[in-house]
């Protein structure tokens, strides 16, 4: 999403909002609610929250505190690949 890489589905992290609009990181891939994929990298996930590129995918404004947990279950996603 935010570089606009092509890549398989498993090289990517998908965040979603879902119906009660609560955002969550979904690593099945198959959460029912509306989804994102950023590549699984640091700096794509720095691109994606500078360009608003999440918030603009998800439809919804993301609260500061929720984007911080989101990034810290990113970089933790991260870190066990």
């Amino acid at each position: 999403m935010a570089c606009r890489a092509v890549r398989d589905k498993r090289d990517l992290v998908r965040i979603i909002r879902t119906p009660d609009d609560a955002f969550r990181l979904d690593p099945s891939g198959k959460a029912n609610g509306r989804g994102a994929y950023v590549c699984a990298t640091a700096e794509c996930w720095k691109q994606a929250i500078k360009r608003k590129s999440l918030t603009r995918a998800l439809k919804r404004e993301i609260p500061p505190e929720i984007l911080a947990e989101l990034e810290q279950g990113f970089l933790a996603t991260l870190e066990k690949t």
